[in-house]
């Protein structure tokens, strides 16, 4: 047990909440309506005085961006758009000073058709680079197989000048890699240890499960409603290995984290991935992106992680990024006081249940999604595409739009809301992208301080998570549900906590004679006006999140 726990606390991110920023949205330096490095500096007094430990950074690296950064053009230098390298030292300098790590995200499956590598394969068939991406010939004057773009539409696409397919599992500027040659995977660490000379403190691994593809390239599957299965172009065999070399390389170097996105909400596919010699953590999709606030589908994946994650295994804690639209915008009935309520309960279980919290930036606000009222406010690649194929189709222009924005990401990628000004505070002059339509009544400036905020109460559940071991280093007790009632006991070697999440109508009373024989000591509740003086009493009330010691 000593042991075990000595381990557990040398694990620096354990402890941490996480802090998600969107680099072209959280905060405008120089005055050219696009989040940088400088004005990322300029917040980080803020982050410290939220209690942040950990922020993730969006790629910042040079970009065509027709997917936001994640189509990399150089991996060692960052996009004048954010900054320079100098700006970059200087974030992490700052941002240790005050005790906040850093990681970044960092694409290993494709780059950019515009990076140097892929032009020198595309230059011809005997390039020395020509193996570093997957080239097929045509079948029968037709694409290599059926594999269809994540995107929409074919994942091949034709090179006239060397007369051979290219393979894009994403846009068809995002060329993907060959992990099977060796000099990729040599390239892959050279940039790693690029940035971890530079003081990074870890990696977000994006879309890492699709570093490997079946070397036989079959068809994949198709089901009668015409949806592909995709079978042979994501988890291959090889996968771990590669991932386990990744992890073995950075680690051999310093104590790092290591999370990854693997394209999955099957609890049974994400487990693979993390423990061990793999990844620290990776992110619970299973949990995280539900569509829906369902308190029975809730419990479910809480119980179902803890049930199948081994002992050197953690469960990810997040609602939003910036790719799915933000959860207090999924979760909304409507009604402004129930969702307020709501981003409560949903913000006490991300940072109090057993797991690694990431808070994307704006939730502590509860910024809401932004929902473009043409095609041309669309920014997105993810909904452009969908507007196109749509489009093509022969769809009426309303239903075009409707079918883009089902798709679209731009709903949570919004400028950090900081006032009320214009600009809500974010840039002197018009964003990249439009505002959220709450930014006039939801900001920074009228929540800090202010007695029941949203602000103030993630503000207390972060402190509260830092000074008490069992919920940032705790195994689960008790967890439970009933009817609309989720509550769970947390466990470390010094004290136990009771956590209880009340998402209905009805007050409730928590029977614990066997979990706590003493008293119940209640630290937290976001409904304070409710509970009055009972302090003591373990009786829940409508939508109250509340957080006892158990004494």
């Amino acid at each position: 047990m000593g042991e075990q726990k000595t381990q557990k606390e040398m694990l620096w991110w354990r402890n941490a909440v996480f802090y998600e920023i969107y680099m072209p949205s959280f905060c405008d330096g120089n005055g050219d309506g696009i989040g940088d490095f400088p004005g990322l500096i300029s917040k980080l007094d803020y982050l410290q005085e939220l209690g942040i430990g950990g922020i993730w950074l969006t790629p910042f690296y040079p970009s065509p961006r027709v997917d936001n950064g994640y189509d990399i053009s150089d991996y060692c230098e960052v996009d004048p758009d954010y900054g320079t390298l100098a700006d970059f030292d200087r974030l992490v300098s700052e941002a240790h000073r005050r005790g906040i790590k850093v990681i970044a995200d960092l694409v290993l499956n494709h780059t950019s058709s515009k990076h140097p590598w892929f032009i020198e394969s595309r230059s011809s068939r005997s390039s020395s680079k020509r193996d570093w991406y997957i080239w097929k010939d045509p079948v029968n004057g037709n694409a290599p197989n059926n594999w269809e773009s994540f995107f929409g539409g074919p994942a091949w696409e034709w090179d006239e000048a060397t007369g051979q397919y290219y393979y894009h599992a994403f846009a068809k500027e995002q060329v993907d890699l060959n992990w099977a040659h060796p000099e990729v995977r040599q390239a892959m660490k050279d940039v790693m240890k690029f940035w971890l000379d530079r003081g990074i403190d870890g990696f977000r691994l994006d879309v890492i499960n699709f570093l490997k593809v079946s070397g036989q390239f079959p068809d994949n599957p198709v089901d009668a409603s015409g949806v592909q299965e995709h079978r042979y172009d994501q988890n291959q065999e090889g996968i771990l290995e590669a991932i386990r070399e990744i992890c073995d390389f950075v680690r051999s170097r310093k104590s790092v984290f290591m999370v990854g996105e693997v394209g999955s909400e099957d609890m049974a596919v994400l487990r693979e991935y993390s423990g061990g010699s793999l990844l620290d953590v990776v992110f619970n999709f299973n949990l995280g992106s539900r569509k829906e606030l369902h308190v029975q589908d809730l419990f479910h994946e809480l119980k179902h992680m803890e049930e199948l994650h081994g002992p050197d295994q953690l469960p990810t804690l997040f609602f939003s990024s910036h790719d799915m639209p933000r959860h207090i915008s999924r979760f909304s009935s409507g009604e402004e006081e129930a969702g307020r309520r709501r981003a409560k309960l949903m913000a006490a279980l991300m940072l109090t249940a057993k797991g690694v919290p990431f808070i994307y930036y704006g939730d502590e606000i509860g910024i809401s999604d932004f929902i473009p009222a043409h095609i041309g406010e669309m920014k997105d690649i993810q909904g452009l595409t969908a507007y196109r194929i749509a489009k093509e189709s022969g769809m009426p222009e309303a239903e075009a739009l409707e079918a883009a924005i089902a798709k679209s990401r731009d709903h949570s990628r919004t400028p950090m809301q900081w006032n009320a000004s214009p600009n809500a505070g974010f840039s002197t002059r018009e964003p990249w992208i439009s505002l959220s339509s709450s930014f006039r009544d939801v900001h920074v400036e009228n929540q800090r301080g202010k007695n029941g905020s949203l602000y103030e109460f993630y503000r207390a559940l972060i402190r509260l998570r830092q000074d008490h071991s069992a919920l940032h280093n705790g195994d689960y007790v008790l967890l439970r549900q009933e009817n609309e009632l989720i509550y769970y006991m947390l466990q470390s070697e010094e004290e136990r906590m009771l956590v209880a999440l009340n998402f209905g109508d009805d007050q409730a009373h928590l029977e614990l004679q066997e979990q706590c024989t003493g008293i119940c000591r209640l630290l937290l509740s976001s409904t304070p006006e409710a509970r009055g003086d009972r302090q003591c009493s373990t009786v829940v009330y409508p939508y109250e999140a509340a957080v006892w010691l158990c004494e």
